[in-house]
């Protein structure tokens, strides 16, 4: 079995380890630095082009990026500093970076991509095509003017001096009209959980509000114009914002708070039963592929699917799994953050040097390759994350809950966390209030997709299937007033 191959299906995305750069002793004016600049990342098997858009104005730099392979156009990013020959981007959409040192010619960055721990080389070339690159459509983003309000609005989070910054779209007519919150997935995500062009929440919440419910969405804190630190926040920080943002909506004048819940995507999905079972505000809550199992078990499945379905052997797959289960006890260790890295590091470099089957260019490689991202499982949100057990949760939940998850999801299998949610509601005596559905031919996102993997997601045009969103239109009107 070729063991360096089989790594490669590690949870946590490739990220390649970059050389320190050395700079040139040169002045540069930073005004010429204004145009675009263009790079890849080598990711196995392909190379993913980034873009960066630059520009100059009252002395200060300022940049754009695009991702168009993934159809992310327009991104923004908080601050671009350029000192001696090193410019610097700051890029919280990624939770990263780009770091590059200018070329003598001025043609050329040599850098990296940090981004969850991680890193990966990124060199920028100056751009003189005036080509503009192109993302693959998104017929369903929607575009105003719409038949519903909308209102921007400033909230407080859930913790002390954190405001969330969201938009409530409010349906035409007479209210009170029955409302929810959407909670997005794992990851710093803005308030339409942006995703390689895709716009999910936008979509749904456009959706929903020209059929009379009302919907606030919110940027994740420490993304966009929310405040706060998200690398150092957990589930539970997030569910305590989801929790906030559910009082503000329920005390509304356009929104009857005898209908008022949260649908949650994913992680989401986990925070939404979080929330119902401490706070009797909602009075729904909505599953969009919402886990069953813990963390640690989930990212097994999880791990195990996408493997599968990428062509890996059973072989493989049980070998990268046995890592992971050393990987993940090393990470929930008791101790701080960095003592947790270094556990972590110490425990993939034994893994390598124990391993038969890799020559010492094999080892060096791996451990160039992949220790920092394995460092990235040292982070506040999974070292919570591998722990973090719905269960208690779920049992716990007093309200109407529906959950769906698509057939070809292989981020959340429907099988097993189904199958898991169904029985801690009948074990809790509450099957009366579940209503479960495993909806054919949808992935993660909810896109009709063919194997499900995560590298359909780009591709596919569809944003949110639409049979997925009348079902919950149609489920929350049908509830008991």
């Amino acid at each position: 079995m070729n063991t360096l191959k089989a790594l490669k299906y590690l949870i946590p995305a490739l990220i390649l380890a970059a050389l320190p750069l050395t700079g040139f002793a040169q002045a540069v004016n930073p005004a010429s630095l204004a145009g675009t600049w263009k790079g890849s990342l080598d990711l196995p098997g392909q190379k993913l082009p980034i873009v960066f858009h630059i520009a100059f104005a009252d002395g200060q730099l300022s940049a754009t990026w695009d991702s168009p392979g993934q159809g992310a156009m327009g991104l923004g990013t908080k601050s671009v500093t350029f000192e001696g020959s090193t410019i610097t981007i700051d890029i919280p959409t990624v939770g990263g970076d780009y770091t590059g040192t200018l070329d003598p010619g001025s043609k050329l960055f040599r850098g990296t991509w940090r981004q969850g721990g991680g890193s990966l080389a990124l060199d920028l070339e100056r751009d003189l095509t005036g080509a503009v690159a192109v993302g693959p459509a998104r017929p369903q983003n929607p575009v105003g003017p719409y038949p519903y309000t909308t209102l921007d609005a400033t909230i407080s989070g859930g913790a002390d001096g954190l405001t969330l910054s969201g938009t409530l779209a409010i349906p035409a007519g007479a209210g009170p009209f029955p409302a929810l919150v959407l909670v997005s997935g794992s990851g710093p995500q803005d308030r339409d959980e942006t995703i390689m062009g895709h716009k999910p929440f936008h979509v749904v919440a456009d959706y929903l509000a020209r059929r009379g419910i009302a919907v606030f969405r919110y940027d994740d804190r420490g993304v966009g114009s929310s405040t706060g630190d998200y690398a150092s926040a957990t589930t539970l920080d997030f569910a305590a914002d989801a929790q906030a943002a559910l009082a503000w909506l329920a005390a509304r004048g356009e929104v009857d708070p005898g209908r008022v819940g949260i649908a949650g995507h994913s992680e989401g999905g986990l925070i939404a039963p979080i929330v119902a079972s401490r706070d009797r505000t909602a009075r729904f809550i909505i599953l969009l592929a919402g886990p069953g199992m813990k963390g640690s078990d989930l990212l097994f499945l999880q791990s195990a699917a996408i493997a599968r379905a990428s062509g890996a052997t059973e072989a493989q797959i049980a070998e990268v799994n046995a890592l992971n289960a050393r990987l993940y006890a090393a990470a929930v260790e008791p101790g701080s953050d960095a003592e947790s890295a270094a556990r972590v590091k110490a425990m993939y470099r034994q893994f390598l040097e124990g391993h038969p089957g890799l020559t010492e260019a094999d080892r060096l490689k791996a451990m160039n390759e992949f220790e920092p991202q394995v460092a990235g499982l040292a982070t506040p949100w999974m070292r919570a994350f591998l722990a973090l057990d719905p269960a208690p949760f779920l049992a716990k939940v007093p309200v109407p809950t529906l959950a769906v998850i698509g057939s070809v999801d292989l981020q959340v299998p429907p099988e097993e966390n189904l199958a898991a949610i169904k029985e801690i509601f009948k074990e809790s005596g509450h099957s009366d209030l579940l209503t479960a559905r495993r909806l054919e031919g949808l992935n993660h996102l909810f896109q009709h997709s063919v194997t499900g993997l995560p590298s359909e997601y780009a591709s596919i045009e569809e944003t949110f299937a639409p049979e997925v969103m009348a079902l919950m239109a149609e489920w929350i009107h049908a509830l008991p007033r």
